[in-house]
């Protein structure tokens, strides 16, 4: 069976059924694909790597899908702190770590031993963008942000 036909349906699933995914997580998915493809294809002309084929850019979106919303379910679980610090840093590390293995793992599955893309990265990466999507607020702020929405109903 194709992992990819496979993993891309997962990933479409995902998106569709999980009520975490909006129209920003799509946005970041995108985003961060169109700079890989952009990537490689200057890779290609620049340094002489292998041409990006449609099935190479179908993986692309597949992981960078796949690793934002890890990283949008990592942020409901542990969402981000305001204040810069420890926190953020080991928090860094606890969603890296992590997709760094799982992102190997699809890069096995996508394009075997012979891989001409860092698949292992682009999760890894899509995950710590994915991974802000969430912000801890505090009481004050909520405060404030019901103050804002009654006065904009009004």
């Amino acid at each position: 069976m194709n992992w990819t036909l496979i993993l891309g349906c997962l990933a479409l699933i995902v998106y569709i059924l999980s009520p975490w995914m909006n129209v920003k997580t799509v946005q970041r998915a995108i985003g961060v694909t169109l700079f890989l493809q952009i990537f490689y294809l200057v890779g290609h002309y620049i340094m002489e790597w292998p041409f990006p084929t449609p099935l190479v850019l179908v993986q692309l979106l597949i992981a960078s899908s796949l690793g934002v919303a890890l990283g949008v379910c990592f942020s409901k679980i542990w969402p981000l702190p305001l204040n810069k610090g420890f926190e953020r840093v080991l928090r860094t590390f606890l969603i890296i770590i992590p997709s760094l293995g799982f992102g190997m793992g699809l890069q096995i599955l996508l394009q075997g031993a012979f891989a001409t893309q860092a698949i292992y990265l682009i999760f890894a990466l899509a995950a710590w963008i994915g991974s802000g999507q969430f912000v801890r607020i505090n009481e004050e702020q909520k405060k404030e942000v019901n103050t804002q929405v009654i006065k904009s109903a009004s």
